[in-house]
């Protein structure tokens, strides 16, 4: 897997860019790119300048409705229901948890759950807002359906990420994960890396275990069967029917509450229909919100603290490997594939954007061949 250095200005200028030329506004794209870039810079290669791609192939085919506006169709004092109308992932998932927040502030919690949107980057981005205010801040999504339920072989529920981050110091704790073993974004490098994928990963159309990254892709992308395992793999002793039913939760927080599309409806006939759930609370709620920081401040350091394994010397706590990846990546720059490159190129020239003005003096060629990219 070849990759480059890209400053996270320079990277940061051309998705502004980018997103404008597709007619956002700049404060639109401002937070698209944010959203984008904080997925790079924490060293998500998956979700960060390589999803450019997917957003370019979206409002190209007009799944993606760049003038769509979310509009919110239920509200109580601590609730809402937004219909996103089938606009940009992040913009929808930026106004959810800003509503969240300000229902927190009010009256110390608020619970917001979307329909009708499209991907919208790392749920941990939704969960960092409101942690950023001095709350504990919770983000899910549900997504196309590319995972099989425990003991299954057809896709019915997406990768269903669940973050949560809560204020803690010297750095907050921050958890952001799949309930999958791992996200279609793991397997897309593979492939273009052309490596083998560990066999708990993903199974076939027969529901057994495959180490072909390309070969699974190519059957979520057809719908022929197959797809990746719950987080605990293919079977119950290894804890597969735990991430099936984390899966479930999420589902429940962002389809069901809204009425929006369940995961395998997600992404059918040019519709995104993905919905989303927000949480924003107030530690106030439980009382003095300084003693309640104190107090997970000395539990996550009695983890750092805490006997370590032979062969290792540090325990981390969540969050703490995404500031460590802060630091590195806006000293040293983002990683990006040489692939991706490619495909930045190819979405560069189709808005007019000069890719050679941020990314010329890289000394790579790159290989673009207008033949090989059609379908973005």
């Amino acid at each position: 897997m070849a990759h480059v250095k890209i400053k996270v200005a320079t990277m940061d200028a051309f998705c502004m860019e980018v997103f404008q030329k597709f007619g956002f506004t700049e404060g639109e794209a401002r937070i698209i790119t944010d959203v984008l870039l904080l997925s790079d810079i924490y060293g998500i290669e998956s979700h960060g300048a390589q999803r450019l791609v997917r957003y370019h192939k979206g409002i190209q085919s007009g799944m993606i409705k760049v003038e769509a506006k979310p509009e919110v169709v239920f509200e109580t004092p601590v609730s809402a229901v937004i219909d996103g109308h089938e606009g940009m992932g992040q913009l929808i998932g930026h106004f959810g948890m800003e509503l969240a927040i300000k229902k927190a502030k009010e009256s110390g919690i608020g619970i917001v759950t979307v329909r009708e949107s499209n991907h919208f980057g790392i749920a941990g981005y939704y969960a960092k807002m409101a942690c950023d205010q001095g709350l504990i801040g919770f983000g899910s999504t549900n997504s196309e359906a590319i995972v099989v339920p425990t003991f299954g072989r057809k896709a019915m529920l997406g990768t269903n990420p669940i973050a949560i981050s809560m204020p803690a110091d010297p750095y907050p704790f921050f958890f952001d994960a799949s309930t999958s073993v791992v996200t279609r974004g793991k397997f897309e490098m593979y492939n273009k890396a052309g490596k083998p994928v560990p066999d708990c990963w993903g199974a076939d159309e027969n529901g057994q275990a495959c180490t072909n990254a390309g070969h699974v892709l190519a059957n979520i992308k057809a719908k022929a069967g197959g797809g990746i395992f719950p987080l605990g793999g293919a079977e119950e002793l290894t804890g597969s029917h735990k991430g099936y039913g984390y899966a479930m939760i999420s589902e429940i927080f962002t389809a069901i509450l809204s009425l929006g599309m369940t995961s395998n409806y997600n992404l059918m006939n040019n519709h995104g229909g993905t919905c989303h759930a927000f949480a924003a609370i107030d530690p106030a709620i439980f009382g003095d919100p300084q003693a309640i920081r104190e107090h997970f401040n000395n539990f996550l350091q009695e983890l750092r603290d805490s006997p370590k394994r032979e062969g290792h010397d540090r325990i981390y706590t969540h969050g703490e490997k995404e500031v460590l990846a802060t630091a590195d990546r806006m000293a040293n720059g983002i990683d990006v594939d040489v692939k991706t490159l490619e495909e930045m190129q190819d979405c560069a020239n189709y808005v007019g954007v000069d890719f050679d003005k941020y990314f010329g003096d890289l000394g790579v060629e790159i290989n673009f061949n207008p033949d090989e990219h059609t379908q973005y």
